[in-house]
């Protein structure tokens, strides 16, 4: 009886905009002239991240990205950030990329 292969039972959406926010945190921290494009990206993709988390179900991954969206919030920026910002760079990056690994949403076996 030949194989068949089937198709996988979730897939990794999250994978992409993980590892983008991860580089896009280190971009901001080696060009501070473009830190508030960095804001804007990070912000979004830590919210891709939450929708992409919540399909998953793994919700508990909302802990860590929610406040990663509200700290790199362009529109209301929290004072007093700056000096604290690099650690948080790279904690963050950390974030996105081992929520980019982990988050597997179940594949739709409808079509």
């Amino acid at each position: 009886m030949p194989y068949t292969p089937q198709p996988p039972a979730y897939n990794r959406a999250a994978l992409a905009p993980g590892i983008l926010g991860a580089l896009v945190l280190l971009f901001g921290l080696a060009f501070a002239d473009w830190y508030t494009y960095v804001q804007y990206a990070v912000s979004i993709l830590a919210l891709i991240l939450c929708v992409f988390a919540w399909q998953a179900k793994s919700r508990w991954w909302l802990a860590g990205l929610v406040p990663i969206a509200v700290l790199w919030n362009p529109i209301w920026p929290l004072p007093g950030l700056t000096p604290v910002l690099p650690l948080l760079s790279l904690a963050a990056a950390a974030v996105f990329v081992v929520a980019g690994l982990t988050i597997k949403i179940p594949a739709d076996t409808r079509r």
